[in-house]
């Protein structure tokens, strides 16, 4: 079942609109958005997605530069590896769940830190690679958290009520307001 547009700029809206929040430190819902559009999208949505949102709320507030291309960039590659991997699973009949979810998300979060953290700090701030593996343990830690949490609330109720919901589709909201706005001739 392919996604449409319409349920993408809603997840990007709704992910930077949780991250403006900072209802928590690190507060960071993309992983956990990220992973039902990876589940019920094509391969660009997959992929889009997490960059669209990164690289948006750079340009909102203000923050775009290397760091940018850095955090889009892993977390585009994620959400190709969970696109592929949850289409493998689907083929092979398995369920995709919370338990698969959480998961997910773990695995996601311990990549796009190392990668972030600890290979690109040294690269793009100079920090030792000891220096970066030790300072990003609390924040893996607290980013697993925030992710483990998001995953737990949010993954389900965005799969099944935006995600795999017929009702939200842009086509037929077009469609809809054609009907209501007919054309003056």
């Amino acid at each position: 079942m392919a996604v449409g547009i319409l349920k993408i700029g809603l997840s990007i809206l709704f992910a930077n609109a949780l991250r403006f929040l900072r209802i928590i430190p690190n507060n960071d819902p993309i992983m956990g958005i990220m992973l039902p559009v990876s589940k019920q999208n094509s391969l660009l949505a997959a992929i889009a997605f997490p960059v669209i949102t990164m690289v948006t709320f750079d340009i909102v507030t203000a923050s775009v530069g290397l760091w940018t291309i850095a955090t889009s960039a892993t977390y585009g590659a994620l959400g190709l590896f969970f696109y592929f991997y949850y289409k493998k699973l689907t083929k092979a009949k398995k369920k995709i769940g919370l338990k698969t979810y959480l998961g997910s998300g773990v695995f996601g979060v311990l990549v796009f830190d190392f990668v972030t953290g600890v290979l690109m700090m040294p690269l793009l701030f100079g920090y030792t690679f000891v220096q970066a593996f030790i300072g990003q343990i609390p924040f893996t830690l607290l980013h697993l958290a925030t992710v483990a949490g998001y995953t737990i609330i949010l993954t389900p109720l965005l799969d099944k009520h935006l995600m795999q919901n017929p009702a939200i589709d842009g086509r037929k909201l077009l469609e809809s307001l054609a009907r209501m706005f007919p054309r003056m001739n």
